[in-house]
């Protein structure tokens, strides 16, 4: 391995390199673009591609990308060389500020919930200069945001970017009330967790569900799961070290923070985790790292499975989506202060968000909807579907003494909190809550319910909006204060009041909890087709159009395709179900049932050996596949039928509540007979083989 220091970003067109190739003046503007969002001349474009286009080559690259995030979930890009045609049948290695700036891919032929139709292929590609170029398998990849011909956003990265911008101008407009005039950009930072499953290369080739849907269709309990809890923690093997070690040098070459690594509480399952960095160079390098851990598995003869629910019976896996805001003066504003001022500072950033997470919980809710979480979320081992926030013990007394006008009595000191005094709050010493949705853990929320395959551009997207709402509404009030001290006070109190049913430090999987959730007017949004509705609500619409972060027409787009994705995805697992059932599971029964008979009969034609064995074993499958036959009838005449629905949140209903519960009922059958089969004769890998090969 090389030296790890010069190995970071060596693929990076990175600050270093940028101020060792680019003119102090060019370095400058380009610096002051990325700091302050300010745009960039064209000529300063041309100089900054042509230092990054030398820079590229000799590193051996000899195309380029426009790098994007559309509605797909993954990346896309469309390569182009270097070269230009001159005189006498050469070229030369050229490339301009303006395929720099722009580029042009079939906007078509990506989700866009009608916003493009086919015949309307035109969308354009914008480079994003907030986050750093990088070569990637001989290509110079240049981040970009992704638009229609009539500017609609089509992509991920567009409203991120957007609501960035307009957190930082509330957040500006909060922070020059309460006197911090030195600071002049807020920024939301992200460090994304991402958890996921290995499986032998070979064993996945033999499992049509697995290389079709990214999750297991069928699958019988192993008589080891992770009841023993041995697996988290644990001593990594040998193969996965291996594997782990190779990733890290590949993300570490792209710059990418990535810092740990260990076993998760799976079988197989793993955890990879970096260190934070801007939500948008966050979003980049977890899409970066999702791709680089499924091909470097490939190298090791492994799969990487992102899946949010690979196997039933066995945790899934998520994306805990770790969020703050932090100050160009390197301010954290979720971190507790050592004096009065920063304790303000801190209490109205809390306030607001807890107001946020409160008013908005259906659209976070929202923001995590996909047909591969609706398995994870409330399966205990992530959080349920309703949304709350865990403060801890002490931070919550401390509101608490703030709304009741009480003194707080720490352990170390006592405090007054009202309208005369705002002194320190110690920082959180609390335990951590695992199940909570939204925990704040000492100077930053958890985000646990994104699924491991989620781009973390929507649930941060929304989580900037709706922090920025509160702080609007915050700034507008305080703007007007007369006596900002009393007036400040009264906000957070006032705050604490109208939105602390939204606080939770208990055990969020117990039945109890989900009674009183309702009880204090929380939603229980258990699914994907319940979710959605919220999101093209008159209230979800105004908040995004008030802020410029999406128009009605892009609200309303996202939402069908969200829908679309869904019944998509259910379609191909249920014709995934009925392919299986008839060409693997059926044919491997009949073979067995042959076997079975011939035993019995040719102890028959013996005499005196009794065959009721072979009679109770073959009468106890014959049953089970005939059941098995006639619910793959019964699933594919709902199938059928679903796809007949023409309204689309109708057509995702029918997928949710009529042909899913349908799979499930097969999949029990089909289970149940793979305890009965020989195990030479089941036609693929059990949950055993696949959670225990590596």
């Amino acid at each position: 391995m090389s030296n790890i220091a010069e190995l970071f970003g060596s693929l990076v067109f990175n600050d270093k390199v940028m101020r060792d190739r680019l003119p102090a003046k060019t370095y400058k503007a380009l610096r002051q673009t990325m700091r302050l969002g300010k745009e960039l001349a064209p000529e300063v474009a041309d100089v900054v591609a042509n230092a990054m286009k030398d820079w590229a080559i000799e590193k051996g690259a000899t195309h380029f990308t426009h790098w994007f995030q559309p509605m797909t979930g993954i990346t896309a890009e469309k390569h182009d060389s270097f070269i230009t045609p001159v005189a006498d049948g050469l070229i030369i290695m050229d490339f301009s500020g303006k395929e720099l700036i722009k580029g042009e891919p079939d906007a078509s032929s990506f989700p866009s919930g009608g916003l493009r139709a086919t015949f309307e292929a035109r969308g354009y590609t914008a480079w994003d200069p907030t986050s750093y170029a990088f070569i990637k398998d001989g290509t110079l990849c240049i981040p970009t945001a992704f638009c229609s011909y009539s500017g609609e956003a089509l992509d991920k990265k567009t409203p991120l970017l957007r609501s960035m911008e307009t957190l930082n101008h509330q957040a500006i407009r909060l922070l020059r009330i309460l006197g911090k005039t030195d600071v002049a950009r807020v920024t939301a930072t992200v460090g994304p967790e991402q958890e996921y499953f290995l499986v032998d290369r070979e064993l996945y080739k033999k499992r049509k569900d697995l290389i079709y849907t990214g999750r297991t269709l069928f699958g019988a309990k192993p008589p080891k799961g992770q009841e023993k809890e041995d697996h988290y923690f644990g001593a990594i093997r040998p193969k996965v070290a291996a594997y782990m070690q190779d990733l890290d040098e590949e993300l570490w070459k792209l710059g990418i923070l990535t810092k740990t690594r260990h076993n998760e509480v799976a079988p197989s399952q793993h955890e990879q985790a970096p260190i934070f960095t801007t939500v948008n160079i966050a979003t980049d390098h977890n899409q970066l790292t999702m791709e680089i851990m499924q091909k470097v598995a490939l190298r090791h003869g492994l799969v990487c499975l992102l899946h949010e629910k690979p196997f039933a019976g066995v945790n899934g896996s998520g994306k805990h989506n770790n969020w703050s805001m932090s100050t160009d003066t390197g301010v954290n504003l979720l971190e507790p202060g050592d004096n009065p001022q920063d304790n303000a500072q801190f209490l109205v950033a809390l306030a607001a968000i807890i107001k946020a997470v409160d008013t908005y919980q259906d659209l976070l809710r929202v923001s995590v909807a996909s047909a591969g979480n609706d398995h994870r979320l409330g399966a205990n081992e992530a959080p349920p579907a309703i949304v709350s926030i865990f403060l801890g013990d002490e931070l919550t007394n401390i509101l608490q003494a703030i709304e009741e006008d009480k003194i707080y009595k720490a352990d170390h000191e006592d405090m007054y909190i009202g309208v005369k005094s705002l002194p320190p709050i110690p920082k959180d010493t609390t335990d951590r809550n695992r199940t909570s949705p939204f925990a704040f853990t000492g100077n930053k929320f958890e985000f646990r319910m994104p699924g491991s395959s989620f781009s973390i551009a929507g649930p941060n997207f929304v989580i900037n909006t709706i922090v920025a709402e509160s702080l609007r509404i915050f700034s507008d009030r305080l703007e007007k204060s007369k006596n900002l001290h009393k007036d400040l006070t009264a906000l957070v109190k006032e705050t604490i009041t109208a939105h602390k049913r939204i606080i939770f430090n208990g055990n969020n999987y117990t039945d109890e909890w989900a009674i009183e959730a309702e009880k204090r007017g929380l939603s229980n949004l258990k699914t994907t087709v319940e979710a959605m509705p919220a999101f093209i609500s008159e209230e979800s619409i105004d908040l995004f159009s008030r802020h410029g972060i999406l128009t009605e027409t892009e609200v309303r787009s996202r939402y069908d395709i969200t829908l679309e994705n869904y019944t998509k995805t259910m379609a191909i697992e249920a014709q995934t179900v009925l392919e299986i059932s008839r060409r693997e599971i059926m044919p491997a029964l009949a073979k067995y049932q042959s076997l079975l008979c011939e035993s019995a009969l040719a102890k028959a034609q013996l005499g005196e050996i009794n065959a009721d064995m072979e009679k109770q074993l073959l009468a106890a499958i014959s049953a089970l596949a005939g059941n098995l036959y006639q619910k793959a009838e019964d699933l594919e005449n709902l199938l059928t039928q679903a796809k007949g629905v023409e309204r689309l949140q109708e057509q995702a209903g029918a997928f949710c509540y009529q042909v899913f519960p349908a799979m499930q009922e097969l999949r029990a059958v089909a289970d149940r007979l793979e305890t009965l089969v020989a195990a030479e004769y089941w036609p693929f890998p059990t949950y055993g083989d696949l959670l225990f090969s590596v």
